[in-house]
């Protein structure tokens, strides 16, 4: 008789355990398109009173989740932090299966999961033992935990994103009185809009990405077509005769992580509502009048629908459209009525759907924001802290700004990392400093690096700290602070007449300008403080170094140097406390050659500077003054 293989858990999430707080709930992501029990990604449980760790608000967690994960991922577990042992374990994995089958009732998500996850960690160790319900009732404890080795490329190599994008207007004749008229009016005219996604008449429109010659052709599915009944899980599919969703994939792109977050290829799908196909009789329109018996207004509903599902390539299209981008469009009205109704008026609201691909979360995520006020109003920030505690980001890094957000291949798109011809990163491989027994400390993240005569445009002599300055703020771009583009010198000049800096001459000038000039233009284009580190000779910068190591370790950003004449970028140092010795990582502006990174690297443009060389040559000047610019990392999410 053959032996039974393994009861198997594969974890594909890189962190898989977000918090070690005693009572934490977490739910566990999978897919039904992975084989069972696979967990994708992991996301706290938020609503979650500490007495009753298995009975949250299943209410506020369910419309939270509902836009947060997409169609195609569903809920397939959760894991409970606890600092209890012995037979406790097993009682809170129970628990853990319990609420996740209360949750899923509630999610009304696709079923044909095989099975649940009820996962226990412990709260000092971080160890989690799983175990698996396949009933509801009995629990046992999987045979073996296997960690996927580069998860995210296995999504991608099975399946792929369908999008859909709808602008909807939706008039309604509303009391002007009466409130409880104005909300049933209101949900009235929103849910019947999303019972029209189910019509027979509803066509849809699926294509593959823009491409010249060889793109496929597009298939329209009209929606007495599509089933809404099959299970898209248990692979005996009813509807076989549209083309599976890898007709409409690219064939020769080579799908990575960074072309996944940078310029994600879609399947598009398109929704006409066709109310004139031709019918057997013919019908004359009619117009009917109902006198309104109380002072009514004429409210306009304006919406736009961006719904992003993720679907197995081997899945049929029309059954994408039926079971994932339909309930999708669904879902995300639904949560738009919730948002509006809480609203004392419609007027000026903008619910904006946002797609992210957060680092270390192994697919993309959903946000509705309300934009009314800006992106940088206080309401706002607390919505996306919320998402960052749930996702185990960190609070300190803007990863859900709108600049942020998934590019799909747009021009003028929020992605400021495509098509930049400049070099990125220039000191990665270059040679060692020198220093023996240094602790390097170094800028954290990426920048661009500027130069004279850049862009055709002549600074030479004059415009090394404006370089610097595009460098500093290239930083802040690509981390996401700021969707601002480099400033030009002009611009920059520019923006320090507009506060009251320099007069209004300045501007198409060559005057240099000095950190307490960048300090200014930073504050104002990009909202980002600075400190101002002044040191009387260039003699005496090494003694800087441990207070240069702690910006770099804590702050992250590239610093400018001024003195005299002269202005570097600072990306790191080399310091080794015990003796002193140091060296600075030093990006020069002062470059004038193309932008070949062989070149600049041998020629030192960009690596380590000792204040004073084997040669005995000084490269800070003992009888200069230097300022310091020390750019501040926003904290903010």
């Amino acid at each position: 008789m053959e032996a039974e293989s393994p009861r198997t858990v594969n974890v594909l999430c890189p962190k898989l355990l977000l918090s070690r707080t005693p009572g934490d709930l977490q739910w566990l992501i999978g897919s039904p398109f992975f084989p069972p029990s696979t967990v994708l990604s992991t996301v706290r449980c938020l609503h979650n009173p500490s007495d009753s760790p298995f009975s949250p608000d299943f209410a506020k967690e369910s419309d939270d989740l509902r836009t947060l994960i997409l169609r195609g991922f569903d809920l397939i577990g959760a894991l409970y932090v606890s600092d209890e042992g012995g037979d406790a374990v097993a009682t809170n994995a129970s628990g853990a299966v319990s609420a996740t089958y209360e949750m899923r009732r509630r999610l009304s998500r696709d079923g044909g999961i095989d099975g649940l996850i009820g996962a226990v960690a412990d709260a000092v160790t971080g160890d989690v033992r799983f175990y698996w319900a396949g009933d509801g009732v009995q629990i046992e404890a999987f045979d073996r935990v296997s960690y996927g080795d580069r998860p995210e490329s296995y999504v991608w190599e099975i399946g792929c994103l369908v999008r859909c994008r709808l602008a909807l207007k939706l008039p309604v004749y509303v009391s002007s009185n009466d409130v409880s008229d104005r909300e049933k009016k209101i949900s009235s005219v929103i849910d019947s809009a999303a019972a029209k996604f189910r019509d027979k008449q509803v066509a849809y429109i699926v294509e593959g990405e823009d491409s010249p010659s060889v793109a496929p052709q597009p298939i329209v599915l009209r929606g007495e077509e599509l089933d809404f009944e099959s299970n898209i899980s248990d692979k005996h599919w009813k509807n076989t005769s549209s083309p599976l969703c890898s007709y409409f994939c690219s064939e020769n792109k080579h799908v990575t992580l960074a072309s996944m977050r940078e310029s994600p290829d879609t399947i598009r799908v398109t929704v006409l509502f066709n109310e004139t196909r031709n019918t057997p009789n013919a019908s004359v329109p009619v117009a009917e009048y109902f006198p309104a018996l109380e002072s009514v207004e004429l409210v306009v509903i304006s919406l736009h629908l961006d719904v992003l599902c993720f679907s197995a390539k081997e899945l049929p299209a029309g059954l994408a459209v039926s079971k994932l981008v339909v309930p999708g469009l669904i879902d995300q009205l639904t949560t738009m009525k919730r948002a509006i109704l809480s609203e004392k008026s419609t007027q000026g609201l903008q619910l904006c759907p946002y797609h992210f691909y957060p680092p270390r979360i192994t697919h993309p995520i959903a946000a509705i924001y309300e934009l009314s006020y800006g992106e940088r109003e206080l309401r706002q920030a607390e919505i996306r802290k919320s998402l960052h505690s749930r996702l185990g980001l960190p609070l300190d890094r803007p990863l859900l700004l709108i600049a942020n957000s998934l590019n799909f291949g747009n021009k003028g798109s929020n992605s400021v990392e495509n098509g930049s011809p400049l070099l990125k990163n220039v000191h990665t491989d270059i040679p060692s400093s020198g220093v023996t027994g240094g602790l390097v400390s170094l800028v954290d993240g990426s920048y661009e690096y500027y130069h004279y005569l850049q862009d055709g445009f002549d600074d030479n002599g004059w415009g090394c700290a404006y370089r610097s300055l595009q460098t500093i703020i290239s930083w802040f771009r690509l981390q996401h602070y700021t969707s601002i583009e480099v400033p030009s010198h002009r611009e920059i000049q520019q923006a320090l007449v507009d506060i009251g800096d320099k007069e209004a001459p300045f501007v198409g000038s060559r005057e240099w300008i000095g950190a307490i000039e960048l300090s200014f233009v930073l504050d104002k284009l990009v909202g980002v403080t600075c400190k101002i580190l002044n040191v009387r000779s260039g003699a005496d910068l090494p003694e800087k170094c441990r207070e240069l190591a702690l910006h770099f370790d804590t702050q992250g950003t590239p610093i400018m140097i001024g003195g005299g004449v002269l202005a570097y970028t600072l990306l790191g140092v080399d310091y080794n406390e015990t003796s002193g010795d140091c060296a600075f990582l030093i990006l020069d502006p002062h470059y004038t050659g193309t932008d070949d990174l062989k070149k600049i690297v041998n020629g030192g443009w960009c690596g380590w500077k000792k204040a004073v060389d084997s040669k005995g040559k000084n490269f800070f000047l003992a009888d200069k003054f230097y300022n310091l610019l020390l750019p501040q990392r926003p904290k903010m999410v």
